[in-house]
């Protein structure tokens, strides 16, 4: 998972470009691939998401990497953002999870990152319950 937390700030400036108004990306030539070690790609659905203990599903590609191995979600893991993560398909070229929304957790946004061996993900999911 290390290099799920690492690929973090690299996702985060990604998002950022990805986000701005059209006008502001005219001089920005196409995005740079991620390094090695930060090519997985992960989405949450429904994002944002509205009740406690709603289900989600994870969806994405390793980008390389050997398999989904793992999810986390949140920084920490006393008090996780998903519980109940079960991985439904671990195929790197399409892999799907589903978890259940924590019962206590409140409005907010969080890391979603994926492990595919060799290969980490995140994605942000927003909370408004």
């Amino acid at each position: 998972m290390t290099t799920a937390i690492a690929g973090l700030s690299l996702t985060a400036g990604l998002l950022a470009v990805a986000g701005a108004p059209a006008g502001a990306q005219a001089g920005v030539a196409a995005a740079p691939k991620p390094p090695k070690g930060a090519r997985a790609v992960v989405q949450v659905s429904p994002n944002p998401t509205t009740e406690r203990g709603q289900e989600v599903t994870i969806t994405g590609h390793c980008g390389g990497g050997k398999g989904l191995k793992g999810v986390l979600a949140g920084l920490d893991r006393k008090n996780p953002v998903l519980r109940n993560i079960r991985i439904v398909k671990d195929d790197p070229k399409g892999f799907v999870a589903k978890a259940k929304l924590d019962s206590k957790i409140g409005n907010g946004v969080g890391p979603v990152f994926v492990d595919c061996g060799g290969e980490a993900g995140v994605t942000l999911l927003v909370t408004h319950v």
